[in-house]
């Protein structure tokens, strides 16, 4: 049994963790903490947890998390977490970051982020949480960075072809689609009911802060560069991301080759499921589990591999979770 902070805990991936940390036979979650008005239990800020969580959210007190805690969760805002994560990591506590915060290196993360990294130290020391490609690492660490919901998508999608050497690593692009639940539970004119229902548009095309994440991560799997052109989606549903990915072989495949090869990387593995039966997955195979299904289709001088997740999930606190699980030797399905 270990001791489990989440800060941030009123956001959608807060209460997803929370929901998720609740029903997890080898965590207590000790503290509970948000920008509130007052202390309140957390069964009454979201009363599906009534009978589950029986505890007060409130204001962060450093110290008490430092004292209840053998893990932290840091479910909060891009350029926020640094200031936090390196004061827990000095008192012994893990911490999985669910922010940007992490995942890229120093000049990366001021380009895309516009920001100076604060915690140069631990940066270097963060391991990337994508269990998938990086479990040994996971298994040690001391600091998570748990990915982006979209570089998720696309990175177990392209990440076999890519590391077998048989697509071009340039030209690749990348069509995602996500529900709204994505850009986070706040106040913003483009999240109102009357913008979203019954509409479909595109945004932040080549300037999405995912981007060099993706590219980045795609690359180690290569070993060499990869120039990803990733064109995100906002979609009238709460929950959810569709990618669509499109690549050009080096050499001639067939189907049964590529079936091959993402049976051979993902056969085993508890939360990737793929088809080869010529099937393609959709948002409603995998709404609120913590799968990535993937399926693959040689077109012509074409492969288009097509992933599904729910963002909350397997894009944010579900693998969280499962990271959680790895570093602590837990069943690494536990809880999910």
């Amino acid at each position: 049994m270990i001791r489990v902070s989440v800060v941030g805990a009123t956001g959608y991936t807060g209460e997803e963790l929370v929901t998720i940390l609740a029903g997890h036979r080898d965590v207590e979650i000790t503290s509970l903490s948000a920008i509130m008005d007052k202390p309140t239990n957390i069964s009454e800020v979201f009363p599906r947890l009534k009978g589950q969580i029986d505890l007060i959210c409130k204001s962060l007190d450093v110290k008490e998390v430092i004292d209840s805690s053998d893990l932290v969760f840091l479910a909060l805002p891009h350029t926020i977490s640094m200031q936090y994560a390196p004061v827990f990591l000095k008192n012994g506590i893990k911490v999985i970051d669910l922010s940007a915060d992490y995942r890229l290196p120093a000049d990366l993360y001021k380009e895309w982020y516009g920001k100076d990294h604060a915690d140069l130290g631990n940066l270097d020391k963060a391991v990337y949480g994508l269990p998938e490609l990086y479990r040994s690492e996971i298994k040690t660490c001391s600091l998570l960075a748990n990915p982006g919901c979209y570089p998720t998508s696309v990175i177990l999608a392209v990440a076999p072809l890519a590391e077998e050497g048989v697509v071009e690593l340039s030209g690749i692009i990348a069509d995602s689609k996500s529900g709204i639940t994505g850009a986070g539970r706040k106040a913003s004119m483009s999240l109102l009911y009357g913008e979203i229902a019954d509409n479909f548009k595109a945004y932040k095309i080549g300037t999405h802060q995912h981007a060099p994440e993706i590219m980045c991560k795609l690359g180690e799997a290569a070993g060499r560069e990869v120039d990803v052109l990733f064109v995100p989606h906002v979609i009238p549903t709460r929950r959810g991301i569709l990618s669509t990915i499109y690549l050009k072989p080096k050499k001639q495949l067939t189907q049964v080759n590529i079936d091959k090869i993402y049976n051979h990387y993902y056969g085993e593995e508890p939360f990737v499921r793929y088809s080869d039966e010529g099937r393609v997955p959709e948002l409603k195979d995998v709404i609120y589990s913590n799968y990535c299904d993937i399926g693959v289709k040689l077109v012509k001088d074409r492969i288009v591999a097509v992933s599904a997740i729910d963002n909350l999930t397997k894009g944010a606190a579900g693998q969280a979770v499962q990271n959680m699980n790895i570093m602590y030797g837990f069943d690494e399905k536990e809880g999910l």
